[in-house]
């Protein structure tokens, strides 16, 4: 999501699958950011990182954006904006949830267990790694297959990140590194989600008979 899924990655929701292998691409990339979005949501909370939670946070914008693309690509603009625009509220709220846990976290000021946050951190740029070399044979491909490329791509960056905050934590014995990463994270994720939701309702102002055949 960092960098991408907030405004190119929205054409994803808006073009249907190029190809069989494309779709299948797609499927695997659904599963491992699904799977990934519930690790680190586990983790963050057994490890008591904000950063963990917070990177979960593109795991979730990915997969509801692979979901988008599989099963409404097809559909009339309307079902593809109030797709787009349950995307957009969830992951706004689920960013706003990561940004108060990360203020009380501050608060508390008790650090996260590192080595829990370590090893999470690069299961999480393994599977990053893994979608975007999935996904690398696309990249010259049409708008839309371009845009998913550059959001996994980006998200292996992003992950580079948490996993500096976890030696960060370690090596200082703060929490304040993971309150960093966090920040950052859960801002670009309410950002992003309130781009989608403003896209979509745009979308759906337009006229009925628009939203009905395009």
């Amino acid at each position: 999501m960092a960098g991408c899924c907030n405004n190119g990655c929205e054409t994803t929701a808006r073009t249907a699958p190029a190809s069989p292998a494309w779709r299948r691409a797609l499927w695997i990339a659904l599963a491992v950011n699904a799977a990934m979005f519930l690790i680190e949501v586990a983790g963050g909370q057994m490890a008591g990182s904000v950063a963990l939670k917070a990177d979960a946070l593109d795991f979730l914008g990915d997969s509801a954006n692979y979901a988008i693309a599989l099963v409404v690509a097809g559909m009339a603009l309307v079902w593809r904006a109030r797709a787009a625009l349950a995307k957009g509220i969830v992951l706004l709220g689920f960013g706003g949830w990561v940004a108060v846990t990360a203020v009380l976290r501050a608060i508390d000021g008790a650090p996260p267990e590192a080595f829990t946050m370590g090893v999470i951190g690069l299961m999480a740029l393994a599977a990053n790694v893994g979608v975007a070399l999935l996904l690398y044979k696309f990249r010259d491909g049409d708008s839309n297959m371009r845009s998913v490329w550059i959001c996994s791509r980006n998200d292996a960056i992003g992950n580079i990140a948490v996993v500096a905050a976890a030696f960060g934590v370690f090596g200082t014995g703060s929490h304040w590194p993971d309150i960093i990463v966090a920040a950052i994270l859960a801002g670009l994720g309410i950002w992003g989600g309130s781009q989608i939701i403003r896209h979509a309702i745009a979308e759906l102002a337009l006229p009925e008979e628009r939203l009905r055949r395009a």
